[in-house]
């Protein structure tokens, strides 16, 4: 018998829109650039040829448009893994659940979703105004292993030498490494991109290795993190989202992959708050290729 999805796990607004973000099934684009901040979305709308619709709620704000006579469309997801389950979810929901019988569409709707962020570089040779494409994602908040099925598209192996490498403490999260979609990663990389493996972190401070007033619990953190070197990969820079969009999109058999943008040296502890131009570089640059 169809599963019928009840309306306290689908929350569908008085509009028909989706629950956080607010979109309806009708203005849903399969080409979707993410952001985080909010404000963003206006930056990369700027590129579009024209502004077809645009909603906000919360942190989510979306525009949908053309771009070079093709339908796309940005969303902000706000920071963190929890905020990615919530945006990838609901978009997913919006491609392949009919929601007025609240059942699972037969014929499957894949989405193409690419990450623009900013982002902190722990190698030296990636250094503040570079761009990191996370060919692999790492991620230390958690969140994926709720999901059944999850070691169907983890790299276990990566995972286990990681945690033996950096010491990892059994109080923390245990780590997950999921792959960005390779045809992406093909079409979107440039010669002046590094692939990397990024790391997915739970927090800004203390599990990116900040301190401030508080001390860290292990005081080799950010070295460890540095010195991990599997197969020829090390370790290239923190954020807070790829891992669980990577992993998320695998799951629902979409395509997904994160671009960042370097602000930060977290080795040579140097940071570039004016990184606008480098992000409008960016944000051209995954346009035109997506």
């Amino acid at each position: 018998m169809e599963r019928k999805i009840s309306p306290s796990e689908l929350i569908i607004n008085d509009d028909n829109s989706i629950f956080h973000l607010h979109i309806k099934p009708e203005m849903l684009c399969d080409r979707i650039i993410l952001v985080g901040d909010p404000a963003r979305v206006d930056l990369v709308a700027s590129f579009f040829d024209e502004r077809t619709a645009e909603v906000s709620n919360r942190e989510f704000h979306t525009v949908c448009g053309i771009f070079k006579g093709k339908p796309v469309m940005c969303v902000s997801h706000g920071i963190g893994a929890d905020n990615i389950d919530i945006v990838i979810n609901e978009l997913d929901a919006l491609a392949n659940i009919d929601f007025s019988t609240r059942t699972v569409r037969d014929d499957f709707h894949q989405l193409t979703m690419v990450r623009i962020g900013s982002s902190g570089s722990i190698q030296e040779d990636v250094p503040v105004g570079s761009m990191v494409v996370a060919e692999k994602a790492l991620g230390i908040d958690g969140a994926f292993h709720f999901y059944r099925d999850s070691e169907k598209f983890r790299d276990v192996e990566f995972e286990n030498e990681f945690i033996r490498q950096c010491d990892w403490k059994p109080l923390w999260n245990h780590p997950y490494v999921v792959d960005a979609d390779e045809e992406l990663v093909r079409r979107l990389v440039t010669p002046e991109m590094h692939l990397g493996v990024t790391i997915t972190a739970n927090g800004f401070y203390g599990p990116q290795g900040r301190e401030l007033r508080l001390p860290l619990a292990e005081s080799r953190y950010k070295e460890l993190l540095h010195k991990f070197e599997y197969k020829g990969r090390k370790i290239t820079n923190f954020e807070m989202e790829s891992a669980m969009l990577q992993g998320l999109a695998k799951l629902m058999g979409h395509k997904a992959v994160t671009i960042c943008a370097i602000i930060a040296g977290r080795i040579s502890n140097t940071a570039d708050t004016h990184y606008k131009g480098s992000m409008k570089r960016l944000i051209s640059t995954v346009l035109d290729r997506l």
